[in-house]
C-alpha cells in the first residue's frame, strides 16, 4: 500500500483545524537517565568514525502478531510513543528527549512525559489518536499489544515497532531482548547488560524463598477475583521465582484477565500465599472496590494464606498491568515482592 505523504495529510488537517494538535507537538525536554551522558559520548564517537547506516532491520511483531523483520530508520530523532514499556526502556537508554508524543499514563517516573507541554498526547495505549500522531511527524513508532489493530494504519506514518513479553521466555528475559532490540535502533546495546545487571541475583533470592511454597495468583477487577496462570499478567510470580501456582489449569489460556473464580475455590485449593494485582485501581476505575476489599471476606479469612498474613496485594497494580517489559517496571515489580515477601 502506498504510504499517505504527511505533507498532504498536514494541509488536509490543517482544512479542518487540526492547529490545535500541531501546537502540541514538538522537541520534548530531557528527562534525567542513568546513561544520558554515554548516549552523547556514543553519539560523538558515531559521528567521528565511518559512516553511520540510514537504517537498520531488527524482529517485531506486525499486526496479526508475527514476528517479521522490521526496516527502521537508524538513531531516529522523532519518537512517538503508544506502549509504556517501550517508553520506560527508552527513558533508561537517555532517549527520552526525542519523544514529540506520547500516551497518557499514571506511571509516576514517566509523568514527565506526560506533564510536559511540549510532547503530544496521542491518546492512550488501547487507542491512537492517528490525527495527533500524524502531526507529531515522528521518525518511528513504538506500540504494544493493545494497539495490534492499529499496526497497519500506524504504518502509514511511520515505521512501527511492536514489541511484547513471551511467558515462554519469561519477564526478566523478554525485558532484555526487547531492550536489546530498542538499543540496536540507536547503537546503545553495550548499555542494555549495564541496565538490567542485578536483576538475575534479585530473583535468585526470591527463588530461594518461593522453593516449595504454593501461591495462587489473581487479579481483582469490578468487585470478582480473577486467577491468572503462567502465560501471561504476574506470570513472573510464578514461572521466574518459582511459586507453584495452583490456582488454575495449565491448558486454560488466563494470558489477558484470567478465569473469575468462587471464593470457594480459593478455599479448597488453601495456598501457601495470595498475590493480588488490582487492577480497577490500575487503570483508575471511579468508585470500583479496592482488592483488599474485595478479597477479605469470611471465606478467604479462612484460609492458611490470610491466617498467617500471606496476602500480598501488589503496592504497584499499574505497573503490573500497563508496564510489564520495561526495564524500570521489572524494577518495580520484584521491589513489591521484596517488600513482602523479604
Amino acid at each position: 500500500m502506498k504510504k499517505i505523504s504527511r505533507r498532504s495529510f498536514l494541509t488536509a488537517m490543517a482544512a479542518v483545524s487540526a492547529a490545535g494538535v500541531l501546537a502540541a507537538c514538538g522537541a520534548s525536554s530531557s528527562t534525567a537517565s542513568s546513561v544520558a551522558s554515554s548516549v552523547a559520548a556514543s553519539s560523538e564517537a558515531t559521528t567521528s568514525s565511518e559512516a553511520v547506516p540510514e537504517s537498520v532491520t531488527i524482529k517485531a511483531f506486525n499486526g496479526a502478531k508475527e514476528l517479521v523483520d522490521v526496516e527502521v530508520p537508524f538513531d531516529p530523532q522523532r519518537i512517538a510513543i503508544l506502549d509504556l514499556a517501550s517508553l520506560d526502556i527508552l527513558d533508561e537508554l537517555g532517549v527520552g528527549d526525542r519523544v514529540v508524543g506520547t500516551a497518557s499514563t499514571s506511571l509516576d517516573y514517566l509523568q514527565s512525559y506526560v506533564t510536559n507541554d511540549s510532547i503530544a498526547n496521542l491518546g492512550n495505549i488501547k487507542e491512537a489518536d492517528m490525527e495527533a500522531v500524524m502531526a507529531c511527524e515522528p521518525d518511528i513508532i513504538f506500540i504494544g499489544g493493545r494497539l495490534s489493530k492499529s499496526y497497519d494504519a500506524l504504518c502509514e506514518i511511520a515505521p512501527v515497532v511492536f514489541l511484547a513479553t513471551d511467558a515462554e521466555k519469561g519477564v526478566v528475559e523478554s525485558t532484555r531482548e526487547n531492550a536489546m532490540t530498542i538499543a540496536s535502533i540507536f547503537g546503545l546495546e553495550d548499555h542494555v547488560e549495564a541496565l538490567m545487571t542485578d536483576f538475575d541475583s534479585r530473583i535468585d533470592a526470591l527463588k530461594a524463598f518461593a522453593e516449595g511454597k504454593t501461591a495462587i495468583v489473581g487479579m481483582t477487577t469490578s468487585g470478582s477475583f480473577n486467577v491468572l496462570g503462567n502465560d501471561g499478567r504476574c506470570s513472573i510470580i510464578g514461572k521466574e521465582i518459582g511459586f507453584e501456582n495452583i490456582g488454575v489449569d495449565a491448558n486454560i489460556d488466563t494470558s489477558t484477565h484470567g478465569n473469575e473464580a468462587s471464593f470457594e475455590f480459593i478455599v479448597d485449593k488453601n495456598p501457601d500465599y495470595i498475590f493480588a494485582m488490582d487492577r480497577d485501581a490500575a487503570i483508575g476505575t471511579d468508585g470500583a472496590q479496592l482488592a483488599q476489599e474485595i478479597l477479605e471476606n469470611e471465606l478467604v479469612k479462612s484460609t492458611d494464606a490470610y491466617k498467617n498474613g500471606h496476602v500480598v496485594y501488589l503496592a504497584h497494580p499499574n505497573v503490573w498491568y500497563t508496564a510489564e517489559g520495561g526495564i524500570q517496571a521489572l524494577s518495580e515489580m520484584l521491589s513489591d515482592l521484596e517488600s513482602a515477601l523479604l
